[in-house]
């Protein structure tokens, strides 16, 4: 199977897996499934490699502690919007429009402004069209695992 027939089923499974109760987080109204990384292996692959990702998902970074947090594009193909979240999942940074990077280790990082335990990616564009000011609130569905 081609990288790019793996992307399609990758993203109808987890649609449907929102749909039967699988991870979802809600931000500006609107849910959004999403996969979660909440390793270090995990969030060190991030959406690396992959050539879309499906309206109404994205990917959930869970930190072991809130802290300033940064992160890059390296190896990312598609255009995202990188959202931080606080220890109460408030929206204390944004990053719009994030461009991919090819670039390898020369990639720019995109920090967050304040302490951040939550991160999350959503394609590019989302947080325009959800019109999120700093201060909105992340809900959680059900299947998003404690924090440590």
């Amino acid at each position: 199977m081609r990288l790019s027939q793996w992307s399609v089923l990758a993203a109808t499974l987890l649609l449907s897996a929102c749909a039967n109760g699988g991870p979802w987080v809600e931000v500006g109204g609107e849910r959004f499934a999403v996969e979660i990384a909440d390793d270090d292996t995990e969030r060190a692959r991030g959406l690396m490699f992959r050539d879309e990702l499906a309206a109404g998902t994205g990917m959930l970074f869970i930190h072991d502690a809130e802290e300033p947090q940064a992160y890059w594009m390296k190896n990312t193909r598609i255009p995202l919007d990188i959202l931080y979240f606080d220890n109460a999942r408030k929206l204390v940074t944004q990053q719009r429009n994030v461009p991919p990077c090819s670039g390898g280790d020369q990639c720019p990082s995109y920090p967050s402004d304040k302490p951040a335990r939550y991160v999350l990616e959503l394609n590019a564009g989302e947080a325009e069209r959800l019109k999120l000011q700093d201060g909105a609130e992340m809900g959680f569905g059900k299947g998003i695992p404690p924090v440590r």
